[in-house]
């Protein structure tokens, strides 16, 4: 014996009067929230960029670009333990180090991060034990050459600044920094090509690119 599974009545097609007044409703409950934002503006979510772009603040918690935050003398944290390099989930990062010639300690010499690949996860930020990266809130990186969004995140070749701290002479500290530039380093627009993205024409000494303040934007502590 076979049991017949009771079948659902079919629904009603609705009647072209019941459907004029039903979409009348749904008109009227969609124009209710534009009302209320209308008379209280105040609770309007939606951002109007870019007209308020000198008053938009972005959330303390915006994951969109890392950074290398430097103190007010120029100097960072980072000592180039690799620590983030080896954490990162798609080998966005690229530490590259150096044996510093007066103390034979190592010491980073460019911070190389993919902006392209990035998917902004944090880990690099969360396992560094010097609190040496952070990400930020500067959403406007749009280019017409990928290449421009692989760069170098430390402004200077050196000791961290806890051991530049120790150095009093101001001289001997300057002999054991030097500078870098957000595109130095072995990235494409400093003429080394790297997985997918083609090399760049090597730039002469007079055109290399140097960092600005205006280039490390929202780096501070």
């Amino acid at each position: 014996m076979t049991m017949q599974t009771p079948t659902k009545p079919a629904k009603k097609p609705v009647g072209p009067i019941r459907g004029f007044f039903k979409g009348i409703s749904s008109l009227l409950k969609g124009m209710g929230v534009t009302f209320k934002y209308f008379v209280h503006p105040s609770t309007v979510v939606t951002q109007q960029y870019p007209e308020n772009r000198e008053t938009l603040k972005m959330p303390d918690r915006a994951r969109i670009r890392l950074s290398m935050p430097h103190d007010e003398n120029g100097y960072h944290k980072c000592t180039g333990c690799h620590i983030c390099e080896d954490a990162c989930p798609n080998r966005s990062i690229t530490v590259v180090d150096r044996k510093n010639a007066t103390t034979k300690r190592q010491e980073i010499d460019h911070f190389i991060w993919r902006m392209d690949s990035c998917t902004f996860c944090n880990l690099c930020v969360v396992v560094c034990p010097f609190t040496a990266l952070k990400m930020h809130g500067d959403f406007e990186n749009s280019v017409y050459d990928r290449r421009l969004l692989i760069y170098n995140l430390n402004r200077y070749a050196g000791p961290a600044a806890p051991a530049l701290a120790k150095i009093e002479d101001p001289e001997e500290r300057k002999r054991n920094i030097d500078e870098r530039g957000v595109y130095s380093g072995l990235i494409p627009m400093n003429g080394s090509a790297i997985a997918g993205v083609r090399a760049c024409g090597k730039p002469p000494e007079s055109e290399k690119v140097r960092v600005t303040e205006d280039d490390i934007k929202g780096e501070s502590p």
